[in-house]
């Protein structure tokens, strides 16, 4: 797959936000409606991990297949190389903050 260095363009959502972009690491918010997804990808170098502000998400993940659910005040964190995809689980926006890091960061799509 063909890696994205920056995955904004790459699919749609409600909001989104840096709070800190430092090489190696930055912080991102998202916001997306109750349709909107972060689709299926992986990084080859950073963790993601997410926690929930308002709403709730479901994060889907694959090797091996695992779908969790997060509310707000909690986390959940994705290694590097693990395929995931983000949905909002409610039927209002989900708000929420993605920590990505410590390394080069990528967003590899999966067809």
């Amino acid at each position: 797959m063909q890696e994205i260095k920056d995955a904004s363009g790459f699919y749609e959502v409600e909001r989104r936000a840096y709070h800190a972009m430092r090489p190696g690491f930055r912080i991102a918010e998202l916001q997306i409606g109750p349709t909107q997804k972060v689709p299926w990808h992986y990084h080859n170098n950073v963790h993601d991990t997410f926690y929930v502000v308002a709403g709730s998400i479901r994060i889907f993940l694959q090797n091996p297949g695992e779908e969790v659910r997060l509310t707000p005040g909690q986390t959940f964190a994705v290694p590097p190389r693990r395929p995931h995809l983000v949905t909002n689980a409610g039927d209002t926006s989900a708000v929420f903050l993605v920590l990505q890091g410590i390394g080069e960061y990528d967003f590899v799509p999966l067809t």
